[in-house]
């Protein structure tokens, strides 16, 4: 049976990419530049992101580097204004926690998980977070993950990830752990066929979980 669980953060447990996407739109604006949403999708995909449309358009590093913290900023101000709680999640996550030890694995730096979760309920549930300055190889490397399952002292059969992204997915799977992806619109159209199980909601995870015995 399966006894632990790791999630990703963004996307599955708070709805965060739109703003995060839109952060970075809002900054290339200010330099007179519009970011194409469907390129980004594909760029994030690959592990790239808002810069690889600038540096394309032959924005110099310098101003880059400028407009990275403020899109940061302009980031951190939607963590603390927008509606970014995923329906269901405590709810479900209360339940799992009945039959399973949980933890989240992200690679959101550590100050805007700060924000995120300075007034909701889903850490209490976690055994721990590890965020990205806790290990030193991003996804899809299977570092974040293996380090997940050390501090659990968890066997990868005894362990599922959730994750809503390609590049998780691949994390989990060079880590040698089941992945269940969980639907997202913004990244419904990358690769998944590695995935064990594709959900549409949290709480199919308990179904998952009592079949694994």
């Amino acid at each position: 049976m399966k006894k632990y669980i790791l999630f990703d953060h963004d996307g599955v447990l708070v709805d965060t990419e739109f703003w995060y996407y839109r952060a970075g739109e809002r900054a290339l604006a200010d330099i007179g530049l519009t970011l194409d949403k469907d390129r980004y999708l594909r760029d994030m995909n690959q592990g790239l992101g808002t810069w690889a449309q600038a540096r394309a358009a032959g924005i110099d590093e310098q101003t880059i580097s400028r407009q990275r913290e403020v899109r940061n900023d302009y980031y951190q101000e939607y963590l603390r204004t927008e509606a970014i709680e995923i329906e269901g999640v405590v709810e479900t996550l209360a339940e799992l926690s009945k039959y399973v030890r949980m933890a989240i694995v992200t690679t959101a730096k550590r100050a805007d998980f700060e924000i995120i979760h300075e007034k909701r309920h889903i850490r209490e549930f976690m055994d721990f977070v590890l965020v990205r300055e806790d290990y030193e190889l991003s996804k899809p490397h299977p570092e974040p993950y293996l380090t997940g399952l050390k501090r659990l002292g968890a066997a990868t059969e005894e362990t599922l990830v959730v994750e809503d992204s390609s590049r998780g997915l691949n994390s989990a799977v060079a880590a040698g752990i089941d992945c269940a992806i969980v639907h997202n619109g913004f990244t419904k159209t990358q690769d998944f066929s590695r995935a064990s199980h594709r959900i549409e909601t949290l709480i199919e995870l308990k179904d998952i979980i009592l079949n694994s015995a």
